[in-house]
């Protein structure tokens, strides 16, 4: 089969247009760039987790089911293990720059502070958090050798006890996993 000149500069053209088009798709049509399953400790799915880059950095949305109703801190942990009964294997708090626990830190807050999580009676609640800053950097302290979890307390978090918000036991974790 023989192909002609006008053939190969059309298929340049096409090939082109393509890789141009990929250059100029804003963040904010990308899929996915790491997922969780949320779980308790039972096993039981509860709920998932996404995190896709953002115009301001990233967004992490949350959508959980099958939880005792009540605000529940939420936090991204060091380590990307979910071990029951209790989560610990996910260690503390996300915290690569060193900083204090809390929200309203006046020296900062650690990268795995993130706001309560409401849920309803029905036991269901979302959240979309956008995580300000440098998305590669972001990621780059996220999605490490180690990964991250993100778990779910019993309570609240008081955004100023240190290390964790005197939020309570762990009830529900997930490994966030790059897509």
């Amino acid at each position: 089969m023989r192909i002609s000149r006008s053939q190969i500069a059309w298929m340049g053209s096409v090939i082109s247009a393509l890789l141009l088009s990929s250059c100029v798709v804003p963040n904010s049509f990308r899929s996915s760039t790491a997922s969780a399953q949320l779980s308790r400790p039972d096993g039981i799915l509860i709920g998932t987790a996404n995190l896709s880059r953002s115009d301001n950095g990233l967004t992490l949305s949350v959508s959980i089911a099958s939880l005792p109703p009540g605000k529940k801190a939420l936090h991204l942990h060091m380590i990307g293990s979910c071990l029951p009964p209790n989560f610990k294997s996910a260690g503390s708090h996300l915290n690569p720059d060193g900083k204090a626990h809390g929200m309203h830190n006046p020296q900062g807050k650690h990268l795995g502070d993130l706001p309560n999580i409401s849920v309803a009676a029905d036991g269901t609640g979302t959240a979309s958090i956008t995580i300000e800053g440098d998305a590669d950097e972001t990621l780059a302290k996220i999605i490490d050798a180690d990964g991250t979890a993100i778990v779910i307390h019993t309570g609240l978090d008081d955004y100023s006890t240190d290390p964790a918000g005197a939020a309570g036991p762990r009830i529900a974790c997930g490994v966030l996993t790059a897509r």
